[in-house]
């Protein structure tokens, strides 16, 4: 018997960062994303002699071991790991389980399309499917957020893991508390249409470590720094706007809606572009592009631009 599950990766499209604690339980915060056709693919496949073997086939990495309740957090493979203690402790009565994990992604950690986070929700997908865990959406989304952000103490914001469950095009709002509400949009084909022929991602060359830069992001908050939480408060503004202006269908402000955020964004906490990356974007705005961004938190992965017409 053979378990499978996926989940899609995201485009960021506004409101980045402010999703991210506590910003987002002091002032509220405002995202909106769309998910892509690329995805965190995970296969359960279980075994009866006691042991736990998770191969990740993109990353060549592989763990072989003994079937306990709670596998070591060292390093390597730590999401799965902190998905199956997690699965083990809330839904398996303390009890191990015996099984292979087969996991791929088709972007890599880095990428700025939510790829650790989208793994997490497909491993949990998968660990629900052959239990029979009743979680619905919301339950999925929250648990991986603890996970990633509590268990495994990996700093970060909420949107990808609820983006990669709800998939779609949302405008999500964050508040204290944990309180999360998805707002899934209907958009018209013709719009959606528009959106994927005029997008271009593209990328940079390089991955990031997007943890960093979300510590000082929340460094500035703590401390008060009045530049960046002013940024911040535009980012989400921005969220606002483009939500309008994708739902009127007026697609020729989506760039421009994207040029002002990415002015904020790189506001908000040193080291979002370097050198490199604002030649990436001087260069496609010279080709025609209107806007641009980041995806992700910043400082490498893929870079979205908005190119009208043919561009």
């Amino acid at each position: 018997m053979l378990i499978r599950s996926a989940a899609p990766l995201r485009l960021g499209l506004a409101g980045g960062g402010t999703d991210v604690s506590p910003y987002s339980d002091i002032y509220g915060g405002a995202v909106l994303n769309a998910t892509i056709s690329m995805y965190a693919y995970a296969t359960i496949e279980p075994r009866g002699d006691n042991k736990i073997e998770i191969v990740s086939v993109d990353r060549k990495e592989s763990i072989l071991t003994d079937a306990i309740p709670c596998l070591e957090v060292d390093g390597k493979l730590d999401l799965i790991k902190g998905v199956y203690n997690r699965i083990v402790k809330d839904f398996n009565k303390g009890k191990p389980l015996s099984f292979t994990l087969y996991t791929y992604a088709d972007a890599p950690p880095g990428s700025g399309l939510g790829t650790s986070s989208t793994l997490v929700v497909a491993v949990i997908g998968a660990f629900a499917e052959w239990l029979g865990l009743p979680l619905g959406e919301y339950d999925i989304a929250h648990l991986a957020f603890e996970i990633e952000r509590i268990d495994l103490k990996q700093a970060g914001g909420k949107q990808d893991q609820y983006a990669a469950t709800f998939g779609g095009f949302n405008f999500m709002e964050f508040y204290d508390n944990h309180k999360v509400i998805v707002n899934p949009l209907r958009i018209k084909q013709e719009v959606v249409d528009e959106l994927q022929h005029n997008l271009v991602l593209y990328y940079t060359g390089t991955s990031r470590l997007s943890s960093k830069i979300i510590e000082a992001q929340i460094k500035n908050v703590e401390t008060g720094k009045k530049k960046s939480i002013e940024a911040m408060h535009k980012l989400k503004e921005q969220a606002i706007l483009m939500k309008e202006a994708i739902l009127k269908g007026k697609v020729d402000e989506v760039g421009e809606i994207l040029h002002l955020g990415w002015q904020y964004k790189k506001e908000m906490v040193e080291g979002i572009s370097n050198p490199v990356i604002d030649e990436i974007y001087e260069t496609a705005l010279k080709a025609g592009a209107t806007g641009g961004k980041i995806s992700g938190a910043g400082g490498g992965g893929f870079m979205m631009f908005y190119c009208p017409k043919n561009t």
